[in-house]
C-alpha cells in the first residue's frame, strides 16, 4: 500500500531518531529548560536573522494556534483568516473553544488579499455599533496555505502594513514552512517571515520530527508568563528536551531546508507525471502538496492500492484529492503511483 495521505505518516527523520537515542540517558531539566532547547533556540534565531526572537516549543499545530491566538487576543476579540484557513476548518473549533470568534475573508487560491483585509477593518470601525461586535484583533495566515500555495514577499508586506496600520498582530502558521521556503517559486526567506510578522511557528511535525513546533515571537512581544499560559491550556510538555533535541537537529547542517527541498522535488516530479498522463491539476501548488481531479470511479479503485486525502467535490462525477510528499517519500514511490494511475 503506497502512502501519499500526508507528510506526517511516518515516524521521524533518521537523523532525529539518532539524536534522540544519543541524548537519551543525559539528565536534563524539564519544561524546555534544557541545553538542547537552548541550543535549538540559538540556531533558530540565527536562521531567522532575529537575535532577539523569543521561542517556545509546543508539541503540535493545533496547540500552537490555540495557545498563541488566545494569549494575544483580549476576551472580546476575534481572529481574521481565510475562509479555508486551518483554524476555521480542520481544528475542531479549538480557537472558538478559547472564546474567540474566527472572522473569515474570501480566499484566493488559499490566500487572503491585503485590500480586502483593509476594507474589513475599515468597515468595522466605520460601523457606529462596533462596540457591540467582535473586534478583529489579529490576522492569521498559513504559508504555505491549505492549497500548497505561497504568498509573495510583496503580498506579505502588504498584509503586514495593514496590520501595522490597525495595530494588530500578524500571525503565520508555518506547519509546512520548510516546503514554502524551499519552493523554486518563492522569493520569501525565513528572515523575511521574521521581519514581516509578529509571531509565527516553524512546523516540525509535518517536516521530519516525531512531533513539535517552534513558536517564534519576533518583536519582543511574547505575552507575559507565556509558560503559565501554555500550561493553563494543557499544552506544556514536561520532557521539553524531546522537542529541543529535534529542533536542534533540524537546524544543524540545514536539515530542515534539505527536507523541504527534497519533498518539493518529488512533488514536482509527481505533478509533471500527472500532467503527462492527462490528469487535471486542480491548483498549481509549488510545494509538497499536489491536488488532482480524479473521476470518482478512478478514485475508488485507487483506494485499494494508495492512501491519499479526500479534498473536495469537483462536480457530480469528479473529486479533488491530495497527494503529499515528505522526507520519507522515495522516487520509487512516485513512479509506482504514476504507474498505477
Amino acid at each position: 500500500m503506497l502512502s501519499f495521505e500526508c507528510d506526517y505518516n511516518c515516524g521521524a527523520h533518521p537523523a532525529i531518531l539518532e539524536s534522540l537515542i544519543k541524548t537519551n540517558f543525559v539528565p536534563q531539566s524539564g519544561y524546555g529548560f534544557d541545553e538542547y532547547s537552548d541550543s535549538a533556540k540559538e540556531k533558530i534565531r540565527a536562521a531567522c536573522n532575529c537575535p532577539d526572537a523569543e521561542i517556545f516549543f509546543l508539541v503540535g499545530g493545533t496547540q500552537s494556534n490555540a495557545v498563541v491566538i488566545d494569549s494575544l487576543l483580549k476576551s472580546y476579540e476575534g481572529v481574521v483568516c481565510a475562509d479555508t484557513g486551518h483554524i476555521g476548518t480542520h481544528e475542531a473549533g479549538a480557537v472558538e473553544a478559547c472564546g474567540h470568534k474566527v472572522l473569515t475573508l474570501p480566499n484566493h487560491q488559499g490566500k487572503i488579499c491585503a485590500n480586502e483585509l483593509s476594507v474589513l477593518l475599515k468597515n468595522f470601525y466605520a460601523d457606529e455599533n462596533y462596540e457591540h461586535m467582535v473586534f478583529p484583533g489579529m490576522v492569521y495566515i498559513s504559508h504555505p496555505t491549505e492549497y500548497g500555495t505561497l504568498y509573495s514577499k510583496q503580498e506579505l508586506s502588504n498584509i503586514s502594513s495593514v496590520c501595522r496600520e490597525y495595530e494588530i498582530p500578524l500571525y503565520i502558521d508555518g506547519a509546512r514552512l520548510a516546503y514554502g521556503l524551499m519552493s523554486k517559486q518563492t522569493n520569501v526567506s525565513l528572515a523575511d517571515i521574521a521581519e514581516l510578522c509578529d509571531v509565527f511557528y516553524i512546523g516540525g511535525t509535518k517536516c521530519g520530527t516525531l512531533c513539535g513546533e517552534a513558536v517564534v515571537f519576533t518583536k519582543n512581544n511574547m505575552p507575559k508568563h507565556f509558560l503559565t499560559i501554555v500550561k493553563n491550556h494543557g499544552a506544556l510538555l514536561a520532557k521539553g528536551r524531546l522537542t529541543g533535541v529535534q529542533f536542534d537537529t533540524l537546524f544543524t547542517d540545514n536539515l530542515y531546508f534539505k527536507i523541504g527541498r527534497y519533498a518539493n522535488n518529488l512533488a514536482e516530479t509527481l505533478k509533471n507525471g500527472l500532467k503527462d498522463k492527462g490528469y487535471k491539476i486542480f491548483i498549481d501548488s509549488p510545494t509538497n502538496q499536489q491536488f488532482v481531479v480524479l473521476e470518482n470511479k478512478t478514485m475508488e479503485e485507487l483506494k485499494n492500492k494508495v492512501s491519499f486525502s479526500y479534498w473536495e467535490v469537483f462536480d457530480e462525477n469528479h473529486t479533488v484529492v491530495r497527494f503529499a510528499t515528505s522526507w520519507a517519500t522515495t522516487r520509487a514511490d512516485v513512479e509506482k503511483l504514476l504507474e498505477i494511475l
